[in-house]
């Protein structure tokens, strides 16, 4: 279908689509720019220039595997140890998402990565809480902040992040994650009391699998009860799992440039986000990382066109589904709703029945 559209024609049209992006991170998408900056004014050993810092943060393709694509995030977190960092890179991460035409964008981070440097937990949360709703205001985009807990951390610590993050959600925090090394710690349910305590306090659950381990790993994720996987495209290899998703109801939020950098797939061409979404299975579309992984949301829909072979409207569809499946009220979701839907009846490339023709 989207042979209609040459390359620069589609390309303009995904990037006056509005959007709507769940799974990103905030350490991996740290601009060069903020990124000498900091390193500058916080004596952090790291490239002088934006060759080098350039090639510092942006991961190569493809790493062997999750672990290895990890320590891509080393260096930002580094930089990210005090309020005045994290306030200032939560805000330009919406000015940039704001400028790539997403209208709402959840952000996660991992509160207890930044206090190495003394920062109290509670005030790296405001800080990051500061800055994203401070630059909401500013673009218009909305945001919601998703605190992530990480596997390898003590289960105690992470039961205090928990209890911690449940006191910003007037701020705009309002989901709860588990990400980090799956191979060495395979199992959610570690974290049990963390789980229990975001959910009680008012968080709606996701939780990181599948970039370890294929369908079993997606499967395990099951047992801590999430709405939403991030990542999890191994499922495709398992139809009662697939099936499971669909009865359960659950999103797998997906990301195809950084499951290729992670090794989960052989190239993006590859990536399984069609065959899942014609399945059946809830699924979206995410960056995951603007800086670590290099790409734009729209060079990521661009890309679900062009190499993966969904249509203009599976994309359209996908993209609208997200905000179905926001970490959001029905207050806020609601206009959104309905700007996304005028933008949409706008456009005939975006009908079904335009598919077919």
């Amino acid at each position: 279908m989207h042979d209609r559209l040459t390359p620069q024609p589609l390309r303009r049209l995904i990037g006056s689509m509005p959007k709507a992006e769940l799974h990103l991170h905030l350490d991996g998408s740290l601009r060069v720019e903020t990124a000498l900056e900091l390193a500058r004014t916080r004596g952090v050993d790291a490239p002088t220039d934006l060759a080098g810092m350039s090639a510092a943060l942006i991961a190569p393709m493809p790493y062997t595997d999750q672990a290895d694509l990890l320590r891509a995030y080393d260096l930002p977190i580094a930089l990210m140890q005090d309020a005045e960092a994290l306030e200032q890179v939560s805000a330009e991460l919406v000015e940039t998402k704001a400028a790539d035409g997403v209208r709402y964008v959840e952000i996660r981070w991992g509160p207890l990565l930044h206090v190495a440097g003394g920062l109290a937990l509670a005030d790296g949360i405001d800080a990051v809480c500061r800055g994203a709703q401070g630059a909401a205001a500013r673009t218009e985009t909305v945001v919601r902040l998703i605190c992530t807990a990480l596997r390898s951390h003590d289960p105690e610590a992470n039961l205090e992040l928990a209890e911690t993050a449940t006191r910003f959600r007037d701020q705009g925090l309002t989901g709860w994650d588990l990400a980090g090394r799956e191979a060495a710690f395979p199992d959610p349910t570690d974290h049990a009391a963390a789980f229990d305590a975001a959910r009680a306090g008012g968080l709606r659950i996701t939780v990181h699998a599948g970039e370890w381990g294929g369908a079993a790993q997606v499967r395990s994720a099951l047992q801590v009860d999430p709405e939403r996987i991030a990542h999890g495209p191994g499922a495709i290899d398992d139809p009662n799992l697939c099936a499971e998703l669909q009865a359960r109801g659950v999103t797998l939020d997906l990301c195809p440039t950084s499951n290729y950098q992670a090794g989960i797939v052989p190239s993006v061409a590859a990536h399984p986000l069609a065959r899942l979404h014609r399945s059946g299975v809830s699924v979206t579309l995410n960056t995951d990382d603007t800086t670590v992984s290099d790409t734009t949301l729209s060079e990521e829909y661009a890309n679900a066109v062009e190499k993966i072979g969904l249509t203009l409207p599976e994309l359209w569809a996908i993209d609208r589904h997200a905000l179905d499946v926001a970490f959001a009220d029905e207050p806020t979701l609601v206009p959104l709703r309905e700007a996304f839907e005028a933008w949409g009846a706008a456009i005939p490339e975006l009908s079904e029945s335009a598919s077919q023709t």
